[in-house]
């Protein structure tokens, strides 16, 4: 079964403090910084990720979606929040696809319960974030030598002892 995790993007940014103070600096910076994370989660997870922005307040604004790396970017219509936006998405596919919504609105995650989505609130989306980010580290860890800058350190482990027999049936 397809799965989807569809993200509250303004509501995680303002859960997570270090989105959170970038956002006050550079809200676009913190939007991206958001999505290059949820892409480096899906290129691990394999699963279809939807990063969703309000954009309802923006006067004649008809809304975007864009693919971004390996993910979905959502810009809601105008008088469209992002709220709106899942709830729609759930109640289309809800019942057919397994969908989990990552936001800390607790009125949203009812709504979403009740039109058959699983609920993740931001700080457990942080932490299976984090835990995929140390999957994803030990994972390049097994595969490549860790520690140097030369072509040699950087080599699939196979790779770089292949190469040292070589240069050792050489001499």
């Amino acid at each position: 079964m397809k799965e989807y995790l569809l993200v509250d993007g303004y509501n995680i940014i303002f859960a997570w403090p270090e989105l959170k103070k970038q956002a006050d600096e550079n809200l676009e910076a913190a939007r991206y910084r958001l999505a290059d994370m949820l892409c480096n989660y899906q290129g691990y997870k394999n699963i279809d990720v939807i990063l969703i922005f309000d954009g309802h307040k923006s006067k004649g604004n008809e809304g975007s979606i864009f693919h971004y790396h390996n993910i979905d970017i959502v810009y809601t219509k105008e008088a469209q929040t992002a709220d709106n936006f899942i709830e729609l998405v759930t109640q289309e596919v809800g019942r057919k696809t397994h969908i989990r919504v990552a936001t800390s609105d607790g009125m949203e995650q009812i709504i979403i319960l009740g039109k058959g989505a699983a609920r993740m609130s931001a700080r457990e989306l942080k932490i299976e974030m984090e835990k995929t980010s140390k999957l994803i580290k030990q994972d390049l860890e097994k595969h490549y030598h860790t520690g140097g800058n030369s072509l040699m350190d950087n080599l699939p482990k196979d790779m770089a002892e292949l190469l040292e027999q070589l240069r050792q049936s050489d001499m």
